[in-house]
């Protein structure tokens, strides 16, 4: 008889996933029908309609056009945009239009938020993202990803120049990023830890596929463009140095943040962006990129910094600020931070030497 009980028990268990949809999660969470209860539920649904558009569009990469190649311009970071970065933007735009509560968009490919004057009246929500993170994998049908943050609109916003954006990661409501790959997978968190999503094509729904994810204390992978190497400040150097010395640590770098990090989210170990000699303030963005990861990792029990100050602490001073990025395990990031914090006693002791 016990033979009989146990695989339905399992059957169970797997059936009551498999029925767990991205919206009714949100719900669960924060075990709630009240209005913002709801909100986050409606505003997550939106953001999963704009998953599947462009996880639909990316599948026919190569047969239909406007998919692969550049546009030839160039955005407010004078970066030169793809097709799939437009088109990408265009979908999150299109999308919450038709939301009714959201009262603005901010991305990266746009240099003034995007106002939708319909729902201002009631959407008091702002949502942040990169529509397309790692667009240079596209054309080479490797992962890409898309980055997304949700926050409050605070005040009356009265000259459209959304100064209550410029605050700290820990008022983000919501959090997560979509990644495009032998699956689309949607992880998200609004504060009650971090899950992951898989799309059922046949379905057409996000399946809750791994809940509470945790990310190891310690991990062997540490990823980073190490092309890089001769630019950056010697503290990074010095840690390049040292897992190149010891056993135990594999290198593994895409060139797409949104895979990367879910590799280390994963798996553990660290992911770095720092900031060059020239560009000490790096090359990612922090409202859009660095601190909804942050948001991720911290509450999958990681660590997110900058190298000399929590990452979700880091107050921005314009909408479009950068910010260097050392982000996963505990005692991986803490490494990372001891070489640095090491080269700073140096200095500091070379100059009161001179003095």
């Amino acid at each position: 008889m016990a033979d009989v009980v146990q695989p339905l028990g399992e059957a169970e268990r797997t059936l009551d996933r498999d029925c767990t949809t991205l919206s009714r999660h949100v719900l669960q969470q924060l075990q709630s029908f009240g209005a913002e209860a709801q909100d986050l539920s409606a505003l997550m649904n939106r953001i999963a309609l704009a998953a599947k558009l462009i996880a639909r569009r990316l599948s026919r990469a190569g047969l239909v056009e406007g998919v692969l190649g550049f546009t030839g311009e160039t955005n407010v970071q004078g970066e030169s945009v793809k097709k799939m970065d437009t088109y990408a933007n265009d979908v999150f735009i299109s999308v919450f239009k038709q939301s009714g509560l959201v009262c603005r968009l901010a991305s990266e490919e746009m240099e003034k938020p995007y106002y939708i004057p319909e729902n201002c009246p009631i959407g008091r929500y702002t949502l942040l993202y990169d529509p397309i993170d790692g667009s240079s994998n596209i054309d080479i049908n490797l992962n890409i990803g898309s980055i997304f943050s949700i926050r409050r609109q605070e005040g009356d916003d009265i000259d459209g120049e959304a100064r209550d954006l410029l605050q700290h990661g820990r008022k983000q409501l919501a959090a997560g990023y979509i990644l495009y790959g032998p699956s689309t997978m949607l992880v998200y968190s609004i504060g009650r830890g971090v899950h992951s999503f898989t799309l059922d094509p046949s379905l057409g729904e996000f399946i809750l596929s791994n809940e509470n994810i945790k990310v190891p204390d310690h991990g062997s992978i540490y990823s980073v463009n190490e092309g890089n190497f001769w630019q950056w400040d010697e503290s990074i150097r010095d840690f390049i140095r040292y897992v190149h010395r010891h056993e135990g640590y594999t290198a593994r770098y895409s060139g797409a943040l949104v895979g990367d990090f879910h590799r280390i989210l994963s798996q553990g170990g660290v992911f770095l962006y720092p900031g060059t000699l020239k560009k000490p303030e790096g090359k990612l963005r922090l409202l859009y990129e660095t601190a909804p990861l942050a948001f991720l990792i911290d509450q999958a029990g990681g660590r997110a910094s900058t190298g000399t100050q929590e990452l979700l602490d880091v107050v921005p001073k314009a909408l479009h600020q950068r910010t260097p990025l050392i982000i996963g395990s505990n005692e991986d990031v803490a490494l990372v931070e001891s070489f640095i914090q090491e080269r700073a006693r140096e200095a500091q002791e070379t100059t009161m030497a001179r003095s």
